[in-house]
């Protein structure tokens, strides 16, 4: 079985409430139908019932009259989703009726209906930019404990299975933190072995920091940034598999590993892979998406305390229903 397949019977047996505040988008709505056909999740979509019905008709779907529709116009949890957004964000300057005004954002109200307990999750990204995503998730759901980074990972799942776990990498940050400090990446680090585990089934992440410098290399502060990083990831998580500063052909290559950092358990042996920037990591997981042909699922918020995840703007339909499934592992 695929890890995708694997994926996809886990979100199966564990149904969970999964929020997709952008009804009206056209890849969207159609993940939704074939994810209530299928049985993937409990579909919960924003907008005023009439019109989702009728645009899912004039699209040929035929299931999502499954889903629960939710008009915050007329919900009669409106108010006290008000209510509770005012409360966690007056001092802020939050004022009653700015959070009255504020509930009727399809993005706000789907992070509400997590917040007050009756949804499991949401997706959004389609039509929304990272930024639009990730605003009032951290409003209003707020990091987990002890985290204080954002970051985005990214599932690989490539045509080389000698590489990462059996040609599948966990890698990150692809989303959030432009120029990570080295607590910052540290904690990215923990979050990306922890989404490996939880999300790609790994029983054994092994965490590479990687860096244009492998042991002391090159000199230079950005690489002293991922030493640090990695010390510090060591402390958070004294059990994490992790090695750094290594140049990502003596993450992937065991022949270039052992020649480069002899001794390392990670060298030569990494399958989950974590950038020292959000420039680089954008960069790397488009390239290996495109000129690699591999498969790309994300990016997988990490840090926040409920899911709450991004899609790219350039997603698919598939790349949609994948990200159900992973919201309701």
């Amino acid at each position: 079985m695929s890890l995708i397949d694997q994926i996809i019977a886990r979100a199966k047996s564990n149904r969970q409430r999964i929020v997709l505040p952008e009804s009206f988008e056209e890849r969207t709505i159609t993940a939704a139908d074939r994810a209530l056909a299928d049985g993937l999740a409990d579909i919960i979509l924003i907008g005023n019932r009439e019109k989702v019905l009728a645009y899912a008709a004039s699209l040929g779907l035929k299931h999502i009259d499954k889903a629960t529709i939710i008009d915050p116009v007329t919900s009669e949890k409106t108010a006290a989703y008000a209510q509770l957004l005012f409360e966690l964000r007056q001092k802020k300057g939050m004022t009653l009726e700015l959070a009255q005004k504020t509930v009727l954002d399809p993005l706000y109200f789907g992070c509400l209906i997590i917040k007050s307990g009756d949804a499991d999750g949401q997706i959004s990204g389609a039509l929304s930019t990272t930024g639009e995503t990730l605003r009032p998730a951290l409003q209003i759901i707020k990091c987990a404990p002890g985290i204080t980074c954002v970051s985005g990972a990214m599932l690989m799942i490539t045509k080389t299975p000698q590489y990462g776990e059996n040609g599948v990498l966990v890698i990150g940050d692809v989303a959030v933190t432009p120029a990570p400090d080295a607590q910052q990446l540290a904690q990215i680090a923990v979050c990306t072995a922890q989404t490996a585990r939880s999300v790609a089934c790994f029983d054994d992440p092994r965490v590479a920091m990687l860096s244009f410098s492998t042991k002391g290399s090159a000199k230079h502060e950005v690489v002293d940034k991922v030493v640090e990083a990695t010390a510090l990831a060591k402390e958070l998580d004294p059990a994490l598999k992790i090695d750094g500063e290594l140049q990502a052909d003596a993450a992937l290559v065991p022949s270039v590993g052992k020649k480069k950092a002899p001794g390392s358990e990670i060298a030569g042996n990494a399958n989950v892979l974590v950038f020292p920037n959000l420039e680089v990591g954008n960069i790397a997981y488009k390239l290996i998406q495109r000129l690699g042909e591999a498969d790309a699922i994300g990016p997988i918020l990490q840090g926040i305390a409920r899911p709450v995840n991004d899609l790219s703007r350039g997603c698919s339909v598939d790349d949609v229903y994948k990200m159900i499934a992973m919201d309701a592992k």
